[in-house]
């Protein structure tokens, strides 16, 4: 049985005793045994590893084969979640979109907490829902401060465990809406109650994301500062580290890997007429019956 407590306080803790934590995409139960289980040794010596899993709406979505557009609702949800909980103990955060109506907000705060999500991120957009990275080039409206700081305020105020991270993810330089909007909404954010702020760019360069966290930090602006480095890929996870944040989150590269794989393979049987040609690039019978404990009882 999931201990609602541990995976809360877990991640909580965490911003606490990290200076920044790797967060890893995980759509289903195996990948989030791989997510916990992936052990690094740096030629430092240094030995690193994912720190929390991300349930992530586009990924849930297209694993589903339907659109990103705000289409599940937790209640959609909750069955894959409670399976990833069955084998995987990591602090999972989960990609709520724009978390809907405030009051259906509420209730979705119920349900994730009881079902031990550990933190739940929302974005400041209304209407209908489209990907973050398509920016400007398909219709998306910003909400506006005051409705989004009221959203905050309901879902924090309808948690039962303070230590369940309402976390507010901004738009503002996705929609190019300008670094003065992006570090005000922000703040007033932090002051509605956010545990946490995402700041999302579709700025390859990578340059409004490091000058927006040298100009984050204000006086009573202490939370942690997450990014997602979906378009930014060459800046690496020391380098947002040392431009100050606080989780660094590996969005959707798990589900994005697995189809090219799949694609590969797929692909590869029809060509070659068989499958001896594929073997090397599929994990092993033994190996597969190995996986996971229990299998050869």
């Amino acid at each position: 049985m999931v201990n609602n407590n541990v995976f809360r306080s877990d991640l909580a803790t965490l911003f606490n005793d990290k200076r920044c934590l790797r967060v890893l995409e995980a759509h289903s139960p195996l990948s989030a045994l791989l997510a916990e289980h992936t052990r690094l040794e740096l030629v430092t010596g240094e030995h690193v590893s994912y720190d929390a899993i991300w349930s992530s709406s586009l990924t849930d979505s297209t694993l589903r084969g339907l659109p990103d557009i705000e289409i599940l609702t937790p209640g959609n949800r909750l069955h894959g979640i409670h399976e990833i909980f069955d084998v995987c103990s990591m602090p999972l955060i989960y990609d709520a979109d724009t978390g809907g109506k405030p009051e259906h907000f509420a209730i979705y705060i119920k349900m994730l907490e009881r079902a031990g999500v550990a933190a739940v991120v929302i974005e400041d957009k209304c209407g209908l829902k489209k990907n973050s990275l398509l920016g400007n080039s398909v219709r998306q409206e910003q909400e506006s401060v005051e409705s989004f700081c009221e959203k905050i305020r309901i879902g924090c105020a309808s948690r039962e465990h303070p230590n369940m991270m309402v976390i507010a993810r901004c738009e503002s330089l996705i929609l190019d809406n300008g670094m003065a909007d992006a570090i005000a909404r922000s703040v007033a954010y932090v002051e509605a109650g956010a545990d946490a702020i995402i700041i999302h760019s579709r700025g390859k360069d990578g340059r409004e994301i490091l000058e927006f966290a040298k100009l984050f930090r204000q006086p009573g602006v202490q939370v942690p500062l997450i990014c997602i480095p979906t378009s930014y890929t060459h800046l690496r996870f020391d380098e947002l580290e040392n431009a100050g944040f606080n989780g660094v989150i590996y969005a959707n590269h798990m589900l994005r890997g697995s189809y090219l794989a799949m694609r590969n393979i797929a692909t590869g049987i029809l060509a070659n007429g068989r499958t001896q040609e594929l073997e090397s690039s599929c994990l092993g019978i033994d190996e597969i019956l190995d996986l996971v404990p229990g299998t050869r009882w």
